[in-house]
């Protein structure tokens, strides 16, 4: 399932003249599972959480540098959602929206967010730290895809997904 959500991917990047990298490794769950496998790359890797407002429902992906540490009541204050409301969504959830199950979730499978029911927090680094690539999972934990910041950019708002950038240094 997750090979063809993947090559469903690498078409709309290519229909868009979006240019990747990719490196393929063992399935991996967490950032310090993954970091082994991605000594050789250049720039900035992400981790990803899918979360949701535990009052209104609204879920949200937040896309930070894998070696930032995101505070949730923090976060939900800067979003304005509430101090203590930010909880990490079920994968049911994830599935049902992204496509992607627990390990895999990804900026990249906003793709399949189809009626834009998923906001995206961005790490504003990822954009403007100066990356020449930013790394994100193709729909599978068994890869980790880099992709230049503008083109990520590019493909979001393709998507329908206008991101909200964040601090989080």
């Amino acid at each position: 399932m997750s090979e063809e959500l993947r090559a469903e991917l690498e078409k709309r990047l290519e229909s868009l003249n979006i240019q990747t990298t990719c490196v393929d490794h063992p399935p991996v769950f967490t950032v310090e599972a993954m970091m082994p496998h991605l000594q050789d790359v250049s720039g900035a890797v992400s981790k990803n959480l899918f979360l949701k407002d535990k009052k209104k429902k609204t879920l949200w992906l937040v896309s930070t540098r894998h070696d930032r540490q995101v505070n949730l009541n923090e976060l939900a204050k800067k979003l304005s959602v509430g101090s203590g409301n930010l909880r990490f969504a079920d994968e049911a959830t994830m599935l049902d929206k992204l496509k992607v199950g627990q390990g895999c979730a990804t900026a990249l499978a906003l793709l399949f967010d189809k009626d834009c029911s998923v906001t995206l927090v961005l790490d504003r680094d990822l954009l403007e730290g100066g990356h020449n690539m930013v790394y994100f999972h193709p729909m599978t934990n068994s890869a980790t895809m880099g992709i230049r910041p503008q083109d990520l950019l590019r493909f979001l708002k393709d998507t329908g997904h206008e991101p909200v950038l964040e601090d989080f240094e």
